[in-house]
């Protein structure tokens, strides 16, 4: 018979009122039912069951053996239930279990691992099984508990809480731009070798604005990858002009290896970094933990961006 069906529910209700109270009389007093109405409902149950659960006379019943050994059955599924119903309410509150986060590669390499392990050890009973890939996940299809994602999110039916904004730098080593000059504007681009990250939604085109206008460039790329760490390499060596996040590129530049090119020219400037996660309501305390530690962590400012990153 169908789990948790009603009509089964209450033939169920029916049978261990009538058990405990000993004459359907008194089991009606208890569910405020007519004894008639418990009755049929036993008979309905023997019915589906094909077993005689107990014996009835004008004065008195009594239990089969069968009856009895399914009175102590159906008990010891409710307690199960009862603690699979606890033990679910407790997850809401306590913070154990397991929780699979997707993270960027490179930037959760580099800034959001320690953000993790500070994590799982302030939360012991937590299990974590962490993704670091730059592709976008499918959340709930491939059910992660949440993600950090960089740029511009479309439209869905996720729950996203913006960390912080994504600047994105072009840069070049100082050796590049002594032997091929500085680009002035977005279209010298064109006339300059390039580091194409794949991974950019709008790859090969770079989209910049500054102030009310915009203008987007096809780069001609010397090197693409889909790693942005591969092309940093790749830029300190001379190789070419690259554009990537402060978050990878902003201490290169503080630390020298790097200058700024076209810096009054904002790329992709709506973009920002996002917790994603697939529902605000009935979240486990683990996740809701997650977001919190996530977010009390930037709200003291992107990490890079912090002085002893550029130390």
């Amino acid at each position: 018979m169908p789990l948790l069906d009603s009509q089964h529910a209450d033939e169920l209700s029916t049978l261990l009122a009538v058990f405990d109270a000993g004459s359907f009389a008194a089991a009606a007093v208890r569910l405020q039912r007519h004894p008639t109405v418990l009755s049929k409902r036993l008979t309905a149950l023997e019915a589906r069951l094909g077993i005689r659960l107990l014996e009835r006379s004008t004065r008195k019943l009594r239990f089969t053996s069968e009856g009895q050994h399914f009175v102590a059955r159906v008990r010891e599924a409710l307690a199960l239930l009862d603690q699979a119903q606890r033990q679910a309410s407790e997850a809401a509150v306590v913070v154990r279990g397991s929780l699979r986060l997707s993270l960027p590669a490179s930037m959760g390499r580099r800034w959001l691992s320690p953000m993790v392990a500070g994590f799982a050890e302030a939360h012991p009973q937590v299990v974590l099984d962490v993704e670091y890939a730059e592709r976008f996940v499918d959340i709930i299809g491939e059910r992660f508990d949440a993600a950090i994602r960089i740029g511009s999110l479309a439209d869905s039916s996720l729950v996203a809480t913006r960390l912080c904004d994504h600047r994105r730098l072009v840069c070049a080593a100082p050796s590049y731009l002594a032997a091929q000059g500085w680009p002035h504007t977005p279209q010298d681009l064109a006339q300059h070798r390039c580091l194409g990250f794949t991974g950019l939604r709008s790859y090969p085109q770079w989209q910049f604005s500054c102030g009310g206008e915009s203008c987007t460039v096809s780069i001609r790329a010397s090197m693409v990858s889909n790693d942005n760490e591969a092309l940093l390499v790749a830029a300190r060596q001379g190789l070419g002009i690259i554009a990537g996040g402060d978050w990878l590129l902003g201490p290169e530049v503080a630390a020298g290896h790097l200058q700024e090119v076209l810096p009054q020219w904002q790329l992709q400037a709506d973009a920002g970094i996002y917790l994603v996660r697939p529902s605000s309501q009935w979240s486990s305390a683990a996740s809701s933990a997650w977001r919190d530690w996530v977010m009390a962590h930037f709200a003291q400012g992107a990490p890079w961006r912090q002085p002893a990153a550029n130390a």
